[in-house]
């Protein structure tokens, strides 16, 4: 069973922030289910959430191609665009007012408590009890929804994690939230890009471990070991049930030799995808004469090391969500590095 990172967390604003800041929340268990051939297999996420933050209602299940987290990665997008730092999520007027509850009993009664939290959180409560709203609005459960910012845990001291800053609003169903970040299809799929699990790109070479100076060496992907990956996130909370699936399709590979004193095949050094989903081509017998479509030529030893070959995979991004939304997301890479031995070759005079 794989361990994920955990999940995403509620974001108490204002006086909920201060008021929180010793709670502890158990632990958090989202179920994720492997697809393309791994049905039954399950990613479990867990961790402590801390702080007096709620977990988020958003669910994610996706592909990840086998394997385990030693041998896949996550996506690095192209340019400067990257997936949503926080947004916004409903929960229910029971929901709403039972956290609220929670965290004021849990407040003033757990000892030692600054006062200023004992302060703010009846500050927080009496705003969403007896103040601005009437009992949570509880008299208005079917009518609509409490919206509360969410914020990804892996990225809470970023600038961007900190724009969805307004305390719980109510709004009505049927009414856009008046916020930017409000959870839509299109934010749940550019949630799951950052939740998208790559395979290693180590590429076959041939020769396999250790090639020759001025020697082509032939580099390709299978289509078996390599083809598409989507992830699916789901939202049901409140009066709002959505989903996305997010898929990521390679289409070319880039090959840096780890070091100038190289050639690459092509010159670019990116090698196309194949009309049937692979890179390159294997390299077989009668090809020594041959110029290899994807590949490379190493120009001098690696003495008693190695170059770091890198070969980087560029992927495209599309998605498709609830109601018929779709689109494309940027571009994005995935790579890692790989020893080559380069030898000279040895000459005999007789």
């Amino acid at each position: 069973m794989r361990t994920v990172t955990p999940d995403r967390r509620w974001l108490p604003a204002a006086g909920l922030a201060i008021a929180c800041t010793t709670l502890i929340v158990p632990p958090v268990y989202a179920d994720v289910s492997l697809g393309d051939g791994n049905e039954g297999a399950q990613v479990e996420q867990e961790g402590s959430n801390s702080g007096g933050t709620l977990e988020s209602r958003i669910t994610f299940r996706g592909s990840t191609n086998g394997g385990s987290s030693s041998d896949s990665g996550g996506l690095a997008p192209i340019g400067n665009w990257t997936p949503p730092a926080c947004w916004y999520e409903p929960r229910s007027a029971e929901e709403f007012a039972e956290y609220i509850e929670d965290m004021y009993k849990t407040t003033v009664n757990t000892p030692g408590q600054h006062g200023y939290a004992k302060t703010s959180a009846g500050k927080t409560r009496e705003k969403y009890k007896d103040g601005k709203y009437k009992n949570y609005n509880l008299d208005q459960k079917d009518e609509g929804n409490w919206w509360v910012a969410v914020r990804d845990e892996d990225r809470w001291m970023e600038p961007e994690a900190q724009v969805c800053d307004e305390d719980p609003f109510w709004t009505e169903n049927g009414t856009a939230p008046p916020v930017e970040n409000a959870v839509t299809p299109e934010v749940l799929a550019e949630l799951a890009y950052n939740r998208i699990q790559l395979p290693t790109t180590d590429v076959d070479l041939a020769p396999a471990e250790t090639t020759k100076v001025n020697l082509p060496t032939w580099a390709w992907l299978d289509k078996a070991k390599f083809d598409k990956v989507s992830v699916t996130a789901s939202l049901d909370a409140g009066a709002v049930n959505i989903q996305a699936t997010t898929t990521a399709t390679p289409v070319s590979l880039k090959l840096e030799p780890g070091t100038e004193d190289a050639e690459t095949y092509p010159a670019s050094g990116e090698c196309a995808i194949n009309d049937d989903g692979s890179i390159g081509e294997p390299y077989s017998q009668g090809k020594a004469d041959q110029t290899p479509p994807c590949g490379i030529k190493y120009l001098r030893s690696s003495g008693d090391g190695t170059f770091k070959l890198q070969a980087t995979v560029t992927w495209e991004i599309a998605w498709t969500g609830t109601g018929g939304a779709g689109g494309e997301l940027p571009d994005g890479t995935f790579g890692n590095d790989q020893a080559v031995a380069v030898q000279e070759i040895q000459a005999v005079n007789r």
